[in-house]
């Protein structure tokens, strides 16, 4: 019989008691190719900032010559592999006391797992990644767990070709195929990632009908469904009645982007990620344990996410410290560079404007500033009420 529990650390302190492991799903590296519809996104969001976004962005185009292309460009997290995994192992072993498992999945990419296997400390990590997975007009995230290592590279440039397909020369029994094979694969985890997000802004209504067509077809493929640490209460809550729907497990996702481990983990007795994936495909047993900082107000937590992502890190590694260094978009031929190749400036640093509409945002994660947000987004109330109604 399937069994999911719920735990949140803040409320239940000895909820790790009677497990031994702590495991880390779906987190993101320097390695991910991240879209910039953020900056778009933080513009209607914050409609006072429209204005200033078009005058940055025709000012740009009079003194580079290049439009800003948000959907050609893109943005890596600041953390490298190597301190992603430290990040969300320390989380694990510091906070709950337990050993540590951890799952890196990139989009569309294994080069951070696959850098890690020459680290000692890393060298067990599962093979994994984020696979961007077109359903008509829309696309779904698979996290794709422990992918066997001699075939791993393989496995990902299958899965990429399969993303590359244009609509009108996709097949349904391609797909099919694909999930099939990943499934008779024992030690490989299929979950559907944040399954509620209409990520790809087809309209709630029909991003839920596609959600229910998908796994209709593929479900039984699919051996969990995520419960997302970077979306809310309200779309976790609705994540876990779909997948009481269809009778699967719902399963811990960080989807860590910047500096803050990842909201949740799974609580295990596993002794390796193996291990865990037959708790989870066999035993039918997922343990998901809410960390305090899913607590916080969610827009605060969106809003230090989207910081972690323009600050400069003097001591991380060279490539890795600018924020401009993590940006890249198109130069005037179309190749694809960093901001900071990009600059036309004696310092070669971004041009006057940039920095002070950066400092302007920034401002807004520093005191006071950042707690009069923190109060005016505080959500507890609703978080109350998601939990009653979770254990009602």
């Amino acid at each position: 019989m399937s069994q999911s529990t719920i735990s949140y650390l803040w409320r239940e302190p000895k909820a790790a008691g009677g497990f031994t492991t702590g495991v880390s799903l779906h987190s993101h590296t320097n390695q991910s190719k991240e879209t910039l519809d953020f900056i778009a996104e933080f513009s209607r969001e914050w409609k006072f900032a429209h204005k200033f976004m078009l005058w940055a962005e025709d000012r740009c185009k009079s003194s580079s010559g290049l439009k800003p292309d948000y959907a050609n460009g893109y943005w890596t997290p600041p953390l490298t592999p190597r301190l992603a995994f430290d990040l969300e192992s320390s989380q694990i072993e510091n906070q709950l006391q337990l050993s540590a498992l951890v799952s890196l999945s990139d989009h569309d990419d294994i080069k951070a797992p696959m850098l890690l296997r020459s680290v000692p400390s890393a060298r067990h990590i599962p093979i994994s990644v984020e696979w961007t997975v077109p359903f008509h007009e829309s696309a779904f995230h698979i996290g794709v767990h422990n992918l066997p290592s001699a075939t791993g590279q393989e496995w990902m440039d299958r899965l990429q070709k399969f993303t590359a397909i244009p609509v009108a020369e996709r097949h349904a029994d391609h797909l099919r195929e694909i999930f099939a094979e990943l499934h008779e694969i024992p030690q490989v985890l299929i979950i559907f990632n944040h399954p509620i997000w209409d990520l790809y802004r087809v309209g709630r209504q029909r991003h839920d009908v596609l959600v229910n067509e998908f796994l209709a077809v593929y479900g039984q493929y699919i051996h969990a469904l995520e419960l997302n640490g970077l979306r809310d209460w309200k779309e976790n809550r609705e994540a876990a009645n779909l997948a009481s729907k269809w009778n699967q497990l719902v399963i811990s996702g960080g989807d860590r982007h910047g500096v803050e481990p990842n909201a949740n983990v799974n609580l295990s007795r596993a002794t390796s990620f193996t291990e865990f994936v037959h708790e989870v495909r066999q035993e039918r047993q997922s343990h998901v344990l809410y960390m305090p900082q899913y607590a916080e107000p969610w827009k605060h937590r969106i809003l230090q996410s989207t910081l972690d992502a323009i600050r400069d890190y003097p001591h991380f590694p060279e490539g890795s410290q600018r924020w401009d260094q993590r940006v890249y978009h198109p130069d005037s031929k179309g190749e694809i560079r960093s901001l900071a190749d990009l600059w036309k400036t004696d310092d070669n640093r971004a041009p006057s404007y940039i920095r002070a509409i950066l400092s302007a945002v920034r401002l807004m994660g520093a005191a006071p500033l950042s707690g009069t947000l923190r109060f005016a987004w505080d959500d507890s109330a609703k978080m109350r009420a998601a939990l009653a109604k979770q254990e009602a």
